[in-house]
């Protein structure tokens, strides 16, 4: 327990990490770094390099600072940040080293206004919010390694088909290198795949969706190519893409996250997804067309055209299943071609005019792709009353705020 002098100490450094918060973690992760490469084995490189992990970390430690004398009010969200440890192999030894550089951080940026008083409140604080963090996370290693078929940290497996979905997106398809069975997971849930790429000095390690529903012999995930030098994520998924074929192996962790849907709820659903964002809701419908098939469901997915649209003929024929069922597809850049498609419903974007078509005031929304995209979706469905509530999204990568 902290004493009320050091939560008043601590929600008193609220106004100025809201103004240094980000140039706090920035200096924090250049420092960390440079006295710990080996960290660089676990941190995405790529959210270094676009500042989202530096942007993440900054939310959370001034959401802790706001909420010190309550930090039950924020723990959903440190829950889904632990989701994000535990599958990347984050372990309890880690936390006093990040300590150590986080307060050194703020000593750094903040210099004479970072008091012994404040540096030794936020050292107390760091060591209550590392336990909560620790405890939570052991609980998911258990639960990881003790389910049937699971396992703790990585685990290699071996590619056994590889399908390319469109003209940019490709599924891998993996099953345990020691032929062992593969537990169970929730749909929506996702796996780090370690990677180590010929001539780099680090691993890599990436997050992908489960993209089919569990109870297989394999696991599925599927990847976008992103073009060379546009994205830092380029050189990892051009080297699935190019170098990765049947018969090599992957690490991978067991399944992790927290944007699942409830298979129990008979309310309507909607998916709106934006390219790759799609996903994970691939793993969520066919869930909900095997165990719930009377549900009402709407997919909506958005995509630049008809080209790299992936799993469209999939999506389409669960109407064999799901009995009210509504799949829609919606392009920026249609050729003729596409808007021959049965499907096919708008050039441009999902916006406010289309979904007012679609809202339910009782359904369930759930909402994958890029930052702006879910930005415009949620504000829309908000204008147009749905609750907060029945909103929910996932971000590939670092949590930012919407």
């Amino acid at each position: 327990m902290l004493s009320q002098k050091t939560i008043d100490i601590i929600k008193s450094t609220v106004p100025v990490l809201e103004v240094h918060g980000t140039t706090i973690t920035t200096v924090f992760y250049k420092n960390l770094f440079a006295a710990h490469p080996e960290l660089l084995n676990i941190f995405n490189h790529a959210n270094q390099k676009k500042g989202r992990q530096q942007n993440a970390l900054a939310n959370t430690v001034l959401a802790a600072a706001k909420n010190i004398d309550q930090l039950e009010t924020i723990l959903p969200v440190v829950k889904q940040i632990a989701q994000k440890h535990r599958s990347l192999a984050v372990k309890p030894e880690h936390y006093p080293i990040v300590g150590e550089y986080l307060l050194a951080a703020i000593k750094e940026v903040l210099q004479e206004a970072a008091t012994d008083e404040i540096l030794q409140a936020w050292g107390e604080a760091y060591g209550v919010i590392a336990a909560v963090f620790t405890g939570i996370e052991k609980e998911m290693y258990d639960q990881a390694s003790k389910q049937n078929g699971g396992w703790a940290d990585f685990k290699s497996f071996t590619v056994v088909q590889k399908v390319q979905e469109s003209e940019v997106i490709t599924s891998f398809y993996l099953k345990p290198a020691n032929g062992e069975k593969i537990p169970s997971f929730l749909p929506g849930q996702y796996v780090t795949v370690r990677i180590e790429i010929p001539g780099e000095r680090y691993l890599f390690n990436r997050q992908y969706s489960l993209s089919d529903v569990a109870g297989k012999e394999y696991f599925r995930i599927s990847v976008k190519k992103e073009r060379q030098g546009s994205s830092p994520d380029g050189a990892v998924s051009n080297y699935l893409h190019d170098s990765i074929q049947v018969g090599d192996s992957l690490d991978l962790t067991a399944p992790a996250g927290d944007f699942t849907i409830d298979l129990e709820k008979t309310a309507p659903v909607v998916f709106l997804g934006g390219g790759i964002g799609i996903t994970p809701f691939i793993s969520m419908v066919h869930a909900v067309a095997d165990q719930t098939p009377k549900r009402h469901v709407q997919f909506i997915h958005a995509s630049d055209n008809g080209k790299v649209q992936p799993f469209r003929r999939e999506l389409t024929d669960l109407a064999q299943k799901l009995t009210n069922y509504q799949i829609s597809f919606v392009y920026k850049n249609p050729d003729e071609e596409d808007k021959q498609l049965e499907n096919f419903v708008k050039e441009g974007y999902i916006d406010k005019e289309l979904l007012s078509l679609h809202v339910m005031h009782d359904a369930d929304y759930y909402i994958c792709g890029p930052v702006p995209f879910m930005k415009a979706i949620i504000t829309s469905l908000k204008e147009l009353g749905v609750d907060a509530d029945n909103i929910h999204y996932e971000f590939f990568g670092p949590a930012m705020a919407i």
